[in-house]
């Protein structure tokens, strides 16, 4: 699957037409942020590339690219939590994706185990700064997922 390079669209097009044309950083990456269909609950934030994002498209499965392992990464394929795609969106200069998706298995998000990779709060007193957990639980033991 081809994507439009952005730099042949005027600004007009690439804000209003209807030509779907990813503008990759130098890494060719876009930055991809999934919510949970129903609720809107933000679930994880994630990079594609050109193929993630056909492959996402092909199959109705999200698939990411990972940075760390340097390869394509079908979300939950090892775990089972795998995310039914419902719905692709791109913002106004088309630099990020929001995919919308139906989240499988027992429902995390996160290779913690919890529902979202955001379960915890940034919170800042006397000049202090610290992480605090929100309560969200564990909906699958990592350890027992992810043996290796």
């Amino acid at each position: 699957m081809q994507f439009t390079d952005p730099a042949t669209l005027s600004k007009a097009e690439l804000e209003s037409g209807s030509v779907f044309a990813p503008k990759f950083d130098a890494n060719g990456l876009v930055t991809a942020i999934t919510v949970e269909a129903g609720t809107n609950e933000i679930l994880m934030v994630a990079h594609m590339n050109a193929e993630a994002i056909a492959e996402t498209l092909g199959s109705g499965y999200a698939t990411y690219w990972s940075r760390s392992r340097a390869k394509l990464w079908k979300k939950g394929e090892s775990s089972g939590e795998l995310q039914e795609l419902v719905e692709m969106r791109t913002d106004c200069d088309q630099d990020a994706i929001i995919l919308v998706v139906r989240q499988t298995g027992h429902g995390a998000a996160c290779h913690t185990g919890r529902k979202s990779c955001f379960y915890r709060k940034v919170e800042g007193s006397d000049g202090e700064v610290r992480l605090v957990d929100t309560g969200e639980p564990r909906l699958f033991d990592p350890a027992d997922v992810y043996r290796r």
